[in-house]
């Protein structure tokens, strides 16, 4: 079957996480991919790196994030590569960039340089806090993006202070933000012919994925939430909401009846606590009480007992758990990816499945520069 996005051309001028993700989930679902990098050296993720990791000279981080990807080397400064990035612009239906802001207009590469090659084009700018304002020169960071948006405060008990999300997520959501707005765009375009300029930055997306607790603040008064004392999984949500200790690990519980929960667990005390309120208003002494009964039998026996009256509940599981689970077998979400030379890699597929069809693909991250001399003789840039 044919990937919906194949006949289109993408322009990664990305570097890192969040633009470079974006690039990645138009690649899986069937667009080309080029990306344009220093000669010789690369894009600086190459050397970037979250574990000790490698594979075949580069971080394992760049491998999963530019897999399926062309590698097209050119030097912006020079006048002779500008020439030749600027016909593949010309041909190109999406460019996507995150150099900080006005760096990409002094290399002479802006959106306006771009409309005018090319009216068409749909182009994709990632930032850290956006193009004007007071935080617009700093560093798009997504550990600095998610302190500074209230996230990190947001998350354990009230007496843990800031914790920090266990990814990256203000760059992961920036990233499909992007990948929204470039599809919105190209529809358009193919409805009224114009092509159009995508602006995220990480700390809008970070905000967005707030928006509920967020928009209960704006409605409260500006009423700060108080974050739990114990078992904390939301700062807003009553008891049970939270994940508890049981004899062998950890249980998940989420919103539901108290009473349903009292009779599934066999534990009459919770019974005590009939108004809807009390699940606020006292809610540590509620969670208190739970904690405290499941500890008493392993987290099997906890959710045959819930699962068997359709109480929402889980395991906690590490990836060992996961991975080793008929649930996840089911999904087959992983693939190898490999390059040339044989370099292999074991990653993520594409998560979205279109028409009963799952995406994969073998093709892994590229070397530096791979493709620059087929490219170049593809689209005649030498001419």
């Amino acid at each position: 079957m044919d990937k919906p996005l194949e006949g289109l051309l993408v322009l990664d001028f990305s570097q890192f996480l969040a633009g470079p993700s974006a690039a990645l989930r138009m690649a899986d679902l069937g667009a080309t991919v080029i990306k344009i990098e220093r000669p010789g050296v690369g894009e600086l993720a190459r050397q970037l790196y979250i574990s000790d990791l490698e594979l075949d000279g580069d971080s394992t981080l760049f491998h999963t994030i530019n897999r399926n990807k062309q590698s097209y080397g050119a030097d912006l400064k020079n006048p002779e590569d500008m020439v030749r990035v600027k016909k593949l612009i010309a041909r190109a239906d999406v460019m996507i960039q995150n150099f900080r802001p006005g760096v990409i207009e002094r290399l002479g590469l802006g959106y306006e340089t771009a409309r005018a090659l090319n009216p068409g084009i749909v182009y994709g700018t990632v930032s850290g806090y956006g193009k004007a304002g007071p935080w617009s020169h700093l560093a798009g960071q997504d550990l600095l993006a998610q302190s500074r948006s209230g996230l990190t405060w947001l998350s354990g008990n009230a007496d843990q202070g800031p914790i920090a999300f266990g990814l990256s997520i203000a760059d992961l959501a920036a990233g499909a933000h992007l990948v929204q707005g470039i599809l919105a765009c190209l529809v358009r375009r193919g409805i009224r012919k114009v092509g159009g300029l995508v602006e995220v930055s990480l700390m809008e997306s970070v905000l967005d994925l707030q928006f509920e607790l967020l928009t209960t603040y704006l409605n409260d008064g500006g009423k700060l939430p108080a974050r739990g004392t114990r078992n904390s999984a939301n700062a807003y949500l009553g008891a049970p909401y939270g994940i508890y200790e049981t004899q062998d690990g950890y249980l998940a519980l989420a919103m539901g009846s108290l009473a349903k929960l009292a009779e599934a667990l066999e534990y009459p005390a919770l019974n005590a606590f009939g108004e809807r309120e009390q699940l606020f208003t006292q809610r540590d002494e509620i969670k208190r009480l739970i904690a405290e009964h499941l500890k008493q039998r392993p987290t099997d026996f906890w959710t045959a007992k819930l699962e068997a009256v359709d109480y929402w509940c889980a395991p906690v599981w590490d990836w060992n758990d996961l991975l080793n689970s008929d649930g996840f077998q089911a999904l087959e979400f992983v693939q190898e990816v490999q390059r040339d030379n044989g370099a292999r890699l074991r990653t993520t597929r594409c998560p979205i499945s279109i028409d009963g069809e799952r995406y994969y693909c073998g093709r892994g991250a590229p070397k530096p520069g791979e493709h620059t001399i087929g490219i170049d003789e593809s689209f005649g840039l030498n001419a």
